[in-house]
C-alpha cells in the first residue's frame, strides 16, 4: 500500500496557503509516490472526522489563488474545544483522544500542519500524544519564532502599502492627518514594513508604547514646516505608554478570545482634539488577508511545501521548516513556539526609518 500524508490549514487565512498545499501534494506524489489527504477546516475537521483525498489534479492551478481550498478554523483546539453548556454559557473540553483516533482512521504516516503560533502549539501537543507532525509557518503577522519570514507576510505588506499609497493622495488634498490601522496582533512587523515602504511619517508598533504628546508634536511639526499632511501607520496592538491594547471584542468560544482593534480611531480623535488638525482613520482589516500571493510568497510557499514533504519522507517529525537567510532549514517545533518573535528596538529597518525622519511616537528609543 502507498503511504499517506495528511495536511491541514488552521488559524487565520492568508495568501500563499494554496501554494503550500500544491507544493506538498505534488512533491508527495511526484517524488515519494504517496497519497495525500486534505483535512477540512483545520483542526475542526480532524475533531469532527472530515477529510478528503487530494489528487494531483485537485491542486493544479491553485498557485495564485488566495485563501485555502481546504478551509480553516481559528477556534477549534482539540485540547480546549468549545462546547455549549446551555443558558448562553460556553465551556471547554479536551477532545484530543477523539482527534487522535480520527487521525489513525486516515491511515497517514504524517500530519503536515500549516499555521501560525496557535496551530503550531496544537501540533506540538499532538506530537506529544504520538502524532508524527511537520509544521509550516504561516501568518501575516510574521510573529513565529525561528524563521526570518513566514509566508503570507509579504503579501499582507504589499496590500497595506497599496492602501497607504492611495490614502496619500487624499491626505495631501485635504491637509489631514491620516491614520491607517493595520493588523499584526501583538507585534509590529507588518506596521513597520508597510510604514517604511509606504512612506509613513509616524509608525506606531506594540514593541514601543507611544507618547500621545510626541505623536501630536510630530504632526504639528510637519504642518509648521509646510507639510500639511501626515501619514500615521498604527499596528492594531499598539498601546500608549502606561496603557494597554485596545480590544475590539471578545469571542467567547475561541481559545484566543481577544480581538484587537480600534486604537487608530481613539488616537486620531485625541490628536485632532489636542492639535486642531483634521484627522481621519482607515482600518485595512481583512483586506490584508485576501488576494493573490506576491511572487516572494509564492516562491517561499513552494520551498516550504517541498521541503516539508521531504522532511516527512525522512521521518523528521516534530520539526518545522523555516527560512534562515536564503536557506530553508528545519527547527524543532518546540523551539518555534516558546515566544512570539517581536521587533527588536535595534532592528536595522528601525534604524533606517529613524534616519529618514520617521517618528515612532517617542522621543528616545
Amino acid at each position: 500500500m502507498k503511504k499517506r500524508m495528511a495536511i491541514l490549514t488552521a488559524g487565520g487565512d492568508c495568501p500563499g496557503i494554496n501554494a503550500v498545499i500544491r507544493a506538498v501534494t505534488k512533491t508527495a506524489v511526484n517524488d515519494y509516490n504517496m497519497e495525500v489527504v486534505g483535512i477540512e477546516d483545520g483542526y475542526l475537521g480532524l475533531i469532527e472526522g472530515r477529510w478528503r483525498d487530494l489528487t494531483y489534479a485537485d491542486v493544479s492551478g491553485i498557485l495564485t489563488q488566495g485563501g485555502t481550498i481546504l478551509g480553516t478554523s481559528n477556534k477549534a483546539n482539540p485540547f480546549k474545544y468549545a462546547v455549549d453548556l446551555g443558558d448562553g454559557k460556553t465551556g471547554f473540553k479536551d477532545v484530543s483522544d477523539e482527534t487522535l483516533a480520527n487521525f489513525e482512521k486516515i491511515g497517514a504516516s504524517v500530519l503536515v500542519a500549516i499555521g501560525g503560533d496557535g496551530t503550531l502549539n496544537i501540533s506540538h501537543l499532538l506530537a506529544g500524544k504520538g502524532v508524527p507532525v511537520i509544521g509550516i509557518p504561516k501568518t501575516i503577522d510574521n510573529d513565529v519564532d525561528c524563521t526570518d519570514f513566514t509566508f503570507g507576510f509579504d503579501s499582507a505588506v504589499a496590500t497595506a502599502v497599496e492602501g497607504i499609497d492611495k490614502i496619500h493622495t487624499t491626505a495631501q488634498s485635504h491637509h489631514r492627518v491620516m491614520f491607517i490601522e493595520v493588523m499584526g496582533r501583538y507585534v509590529g512587523w507588518l506596521a513597520l514594513h508597510a510604514g517604511v515602504a509606504g512612506g509613513g511619517d509616524i509608525i506606531l508598533i506594540p514593541e514601543i508604547p507611544y507618547d500621545v504628546d510626541v505623536v501630536c508634536e510630530a504632526a504639528v511639526s510637519r504642518s509648521k514646516k509646510g507639510k500639511k499632511f501626515s501619514i500615521v501607520v498604527v499596528a492594531e496592538g499598539a498601546k500608549a505608554r502606561g496603557g494597554d491594547v485596545v480590544v475590539q471584542k471578545v469571542v467567547k468560544d475561541s481559545t484566543d478570545p481577544v480581538r484587537l482593534g480600534g486604537v487608530g480611531s481613539l488616537l486620531a480623535a485625541e490628536v485632532e482634539r489636542r492639535t486642531g488638525l483634521e484627522a481621519r482613520v482607515t482600518v485595512l482589516g481583512h483586506l490584508q488577508r485576501g488576494g493573490s500571493p506576491t511572487a516572494f510568497d509564492r516562491v517561499l510557499a513552494t520551498r516550504f511545501g517541498t521541503e516539508a514533504a521531504r522532511q516527512a519522507s525522512l521521518g523528521n517529525f516534530g520539526s518545522m521548516v523555516a527560512l534562515r537567510g536564503q536557506e530553508i532549514v528545519t527547527v524543532p517545533i518546540s523551539d518555534a513556539i516558546g515566544k512570539l518573535k517581536s521587533v527588536p528596538p535595534d532592528h536595522g529597518l528601525m534604524k533606517s526609518a529613524l534616519s529618514v525622519g520617521t517618528s515612532f511616537g517617542v522621543k528616545v528609543i
